[in-house]
């Protein structure tokens, strides 16, 4: 079948079409759902609106990713990878903001330099490590992280260390998604279910960090450190 509908076979737990051809891969995406769920508690009274709208992109994930491993089309594809580059340009743009310290405008316009980075990095690391195929795009991601984290570690160094953490989760989480065809043998299940829980905890724990900076912020007059602030 063609168009929209055409049928995507990517994981090793699916062996035919069906809606529950992949069962744990899709009930793992619960993860992301109660991940947005006990933030979203954490949050309720206290949280900042730029908190909340990363965990309304936080259940998006679930949501559009359990569409993805259960109707296998591309149109469920388009909608497990939407909600996704909205969680990293987002978060980007309020890393750019309250990590960075620049003001609205020059944030959006850092955030934007993500659209020639992520191929050109994307390339890089696909072709340092051909084996990991289409998972070279969340490396790129997983290496920006990192360097926001060296940019931060001399003037913030408890945010560059939970930075780091994210990122050291993301390439923990890649790793079983790399890890799901190559050793479908040996684990017949896959180890796709194991990107969604990981991934689940990260982001939880990247939400929970910019709501901690913001805090941090809003107790803090401005310094030198902070850059066009507006």
């Amino acid at each position: 079948m063609n168009g929209w509908n055409h049928y995507i076979d990517n994981y090793c737990e699916r062996l035919e079409p069906g809606f529950w051809a992949e069962p744990l891969n899709a009930l793992s995406n619960l993860a992301f759902l109660i991940a947005a769920f006990v933030v979203g508690l954490s949050l309720k009274r206290r949280g900042a609106v730029e908190a909340h709208v990363l965990v309304a992109i936080l259940a998006a994930i679930g949501v559009g990713s359990f569409l993805f491993h259960t109707f296998a089309t591309r149109w469920a594809a388009l909608a497990d990878v939407i909600p996704i580059a909205a969680f990293i340009l987002y978060f980007l743009y309020l890393a750019n903001r309250h990590f960075l310290g620049f003001n609205a405008l020059l944030s959006i316009l850092v955030t934007l330099l993500f659209f020639p980075y992520a191929p050109i990095a994307t390339y890089s690391i696909g072709a340092l490590f051909p084996l990991i195929g289409s998972s070279a795009a969340y490396g790129s991601v997983a290496l920006l992280i990192f360097i926001y984290a060296a940019m931060l570690l001399r003037r913030r160094p408890e945010a560059a260390r939970d930075l780091a953490l994210g990122g050291l989760m993301l390439v923990i989480s890649t790793g079983f998604r790399i890890a799901d065809e190559p050793f479908c043998d040996l684990f017949p299940s896959g180890t796709h279910m194991y990107w969604h829980i990981i991934n689940a905890i990260m982001l939880a724990w990247m939400i929970l960090l910019i709501q901690k900076t913001v805090d941090g912020r809003r107790n803090r007059s401005p310094t030198s450190d902070d850059i066009a602030v507006g």
